[in-house]
């Protein structure tokens, strides 16, 4: 492709973010090609060539006024200094009086042609009928069919060029650079879920895009010439909304009352739990020490599970530093397992235990009936010979099924859940390096194995052992859910993190890798400890150790754990649904009901990202608000640890956090719409009705509690560390990446300094640093030891 031709591309494509196929349905920033602006001039931006909405409507922001999660004396003051001088009333209602402004679609008919050949041309199997010619890529598939399409009229091969970029000089010769940025930049806006799908697509060079390419280049060749051939302007000069309107600037106003609001309310909270209260190393080795993925549905688990005894837990991000695949061994697929941002250097298989062959072979043989017989029902259901006959036959048998969901869905769930771990009964994971090129596969080496394992004791800052270490990855149960693994671990790349658990523990049980973190790095690591891989359930709250590999002595030493762990999952339910009785029966049953349109909350709520030690937070109730990742300043002397943290994790707070903001302010075009109307397309990807744009975000049940109250707090993330400031003044400098996410408002930053009394700062800009008193008011200042630039 022309170079010019294909930076010009690339620029245009920034309007759009990455659409996450459902199967991985990983959580990002819809405008993270807006990241190197600031996050006012990107919603702005957006807004415009997408219509959307950047900041909250007026009925959050009345309802967060009116429940006192605004402070009053923070928004006046934010208002006043803007020269707003009316009351805040006065400013909801004139918020209130505003009329949206409803953009006609004069590309209407151009869209839905060009839904109907990407439906075709992405379908990942659910189509009984694939489209011919999709070997040759799509603009030339198209090119082939589109003499037989009548809605664009009659037309001869001949007449459409044989490749896309003559298609686009063709097409763009009178238009200068600026101008074809500006076409491109509207078209790939006008079906920003399709072309963010073929985008993600292009990125993660899947096997789908591999075997079937796609590119953004031959998707604006199909549109435009399709475009002319309809006689439809694709160059519309409208006039750009250059400055921000006052309803714009007032909803700004108010979001940022509101964060600070949170912020204030957070930090006071940390206050009184004894932030700079002086404290004491525990004498006693705790029973059992559990670490949870650093999501915001950890928090309540840990809680309940510390309530049960000497426990101890920890916060982690959920892929346990493995940057893996995990191949599956019930549908043979290769699935990422770690964080987008990360490339996977090994890749996860099972291995069958010596000891349990056989019952692997009868493993094996249930799986393989089950996918014949999947297999069997589809094929019975799409073939015309067969579809009307099917139905009428089956229709009992399915009736009695439905029923059975209906009316006992408890009771299969338990079935289902007993046989959901009969894999890791009988395999134990195998890691070896990815392939590069014609590189063989290679088993991975002891350094590493090590290295992988010291990374996540330095991260968390580890100091002692108890005699069981629990690793718990995290995923949910749901039925009927084309969005379930949106409510899986997002650090894992929307996959389940049991494999993750199970490798590092694995990993940390190794009689050579504990000999060498003695010899090499000084950590000692008791004779009696035992690592476990295990698996919370968000949905149920259950807790599942995979024990099954471990003598009968050592499975005796779990059994007290298992028994609290069973009483805290009881006690975290009974908080959730705040009700007593049988809550893990409710809990059940909306694991397993298929008309649940909404199993769990997910990560609503989230809002912040707390980086410090268990002690800061040990005795609050964060209501599943903020993510909790361990950290202790003392042992990472370098500030590696937090370096890694910030870089990583942090990031990913970030996109996690934005996924959740762009759904709740305008779910028609940043969310999924209403899961009623949900129609699957393609196996990848999900329209509303009959057809329109792929949704790019989290359906309207993941954020409201009905269908105009937001349960979600549409809020942008704070981050706290404690740290000291020039640790973190200096991992900024040396990551202009963070520092430009920083300045540009898409995270808050505040840090509590050890070294100075626990004084709060918040971040500014420039590397700016000012004091947050108690009243919460700033003031600028520079704190001992930081580093300023």
């Amino acid at each position: 492709m022309n170079p010019q031709l294909a930076h010009t591309i690339t620029k245009a494509a920034r309007t759009v973010g990455n659409t996450w196929p459902l199967y991985t349905f990983v959580a990002s920033n819809p405008l993270t090609g807006y990241e190197d602006m600031s996050f006012r001039k990107a919603g702005l931006l957006a807004g415009e060539y997408r219509s959307a909405q950047a900041f909250p409507g007026v009925k959050a922001l009345r309802k967060a006024w009116e429940n006192g999660a605004i402070d009053a004396k923070l928004l006046k003051a934010a208002l006043k200094k803007e020269g707003f001088t009316e009351t805040p009333d006065h400013y909801l209602n004139f918020l209130e009086a505003q009329k949206p402004e409803i953009s006609a679609n004069a590309h209407q008919e151009l869209d839905r042609v060009m839904v109907k050949w990407l439906a075709a041309f992405l379908d990942e199997g659910l189509a009984e009928w694939s489209m011919p010619f999709k070997t040759e890529g799509f603009y030339t598939a198209w090119r082939y069919l589109a003499i037989y399409d009548t809605e664009i009229g009659r037309v001869s091969l001949k007449d459409i060029p044989k490749t896309p970029e003559k298609t686009l000089e063709n097409l763009l010769q009178e238009y200068s650079p600026e101008e074809q940025e500006e076409i491109f930049t509207r078209h790939l806006a006008a079906l920003p879920g399709w072309t963010g799908y073929i985008r993600q697509r292009v990125q993660a060079a899947t096997d789908w895009q591999q075997e079937y390419p796609i590119s953004l280049e031959e998707y604006l060749a199909v549109r435009l010439w399709t475009c002319d051939r309809l006689n439809l302007p694709f160059f519309v000069d409208i006039a750009r909304q250059k400055e921000e309107s006052e309803a714009q600037q007032l909803q700004y106003l108010w979001l940022k009352a509101w964060e600070e609001s949170w912020q204030k309310n957070l930090l006071s909270k940390l206050e009184k739990s004894g932030i700079s209260a002086e404290r004491k190393e525990a004498n006693t080795r705790p029973d059992a020490q559990l670490v949870f993925c650093i999501d915001t549905r950890s928090e309540a688990i840990r809680r309940n599970i510390e309530a049960q005894g000497n426990y101890e837990t920890f916060g982690y991000a959920g892929f346990f530093g493995i940057a893996m695949d995990y191949e599956s061994t019930r549908d043979g697929i290769t699935r990422k397992a770690c964080p987008p941002i990360v490339e996977s250097a090994y890749t996860v298989t099972e291995k069958p235990r010596e000891e349990e062959q056989a019952a692997f072979k009868k493993y094996a043989q249930k799986n393989r009936l089950k996918n014949f017989k999947d297999y069997a029902f589809k094929r019975m259901k799409n073939m015309l010979p067969s579809a009307f006959g099917f139905v009428e036959g089956s229709g009992v048998f399915y009736g009695i099924a439905l029923m059975g969901r209906t009316l006992f869905p408890a009771s299969i769930y338990k079935g289902k859940e007993q046989r959901a771990n009969d894999l890791e009964s009988c395999c134990e994971p195998d890691m070896h390096k990815n392939a590069h090129g014609d590189e063989p596969v290679l088993n991975i080496s002891l350094a590493e194995k090590t290295a992988i394992v010291k990374g996540a004791f330095d991260l968390m800052g580890w100091k002692t052992f108890a005699p069981v270490v629990v690793f718990a990855g995290h995923g949910s149960h749901s039925a009927n859910n084309p969005f379930s693994s949106s409510l899986d671990c997002g650090a894992c790349a929307a996959s389940p993190g049991r494999h993750n658990a199970r490798m590092l523990a694995a990993l940390a049980n190794l009689p050579e890798v504990q000999r060498q973190l003695k010899e090499q790095h000084g950590i000692e690591i008791p004779q009696d400890t035992l690592f476990v891989g295990a698996e919370h359930n968000t949905t149920t709250n259950a807790i599942v150790l995979f024990d099954s590999a471990f003598t009968k002595a050592r499975q005796a030493q779990l059994e007290s754990l298992k028994a609290s762990l069973k009483k805290a999952q009881q006690t975290a339910n009974a908080e959730s649904f705040q009700t007593a009785g049988n809550t893990n029966l409710k809990a059940f049953k909306k694991a397993n009901n298929w008309s649940e349109t909404r199993p769990e909350w997910g990560l609503s709520k989230n809002a912040g990202f707390i980086v410090g030690p268990r002690a800061l937070t040990q005795n609050m109730d964060l209501d599943g608000q903020c993510f909790l990742h361990s950290y202790d300043w003392k042992t990472d002397t370098e500030g590696k640890a937090l370096e890694a943290i910030m870089k990583g994790p942090m990031t990913v707070t970030q996109w996690i956090n934005n996924h959740y903001y762009f759904s709740a302010v305008d779910n028609e075009q940043y969310g999924g719409g209403s899961k009623i109307t949900h129609n699957i397309t393609g196996k990848f990807g999900v329209v509303q009705g009959n057809g329109g744009d792929l949704k790019v975000g989290l359906p309207l049940q993941s954020l409201f509690s009905s269908d105009d109250e937001l349960y979600h707090l549409p809020l942008r993330l704070s981050v706290v560390i404690q740290a000291p400031v020039s640790r973190v003044s200096q991992i900024l400098i040396d990551n202009p990446q963070l520092k430009s996410l920083l300045d540009n408002k898409w995270i808050h930053l505040l840090v509590i300094d050890p070294q100075q009394n626990e004084e709060v700062f918040r971040y500014a800009k420039g590397l700016d640093w000012k004091t947050v008193e108690k009243s919460f008011s700033a003031k600028s200042s520079k704190p001992e030891q930081a580093v300023m630039a």
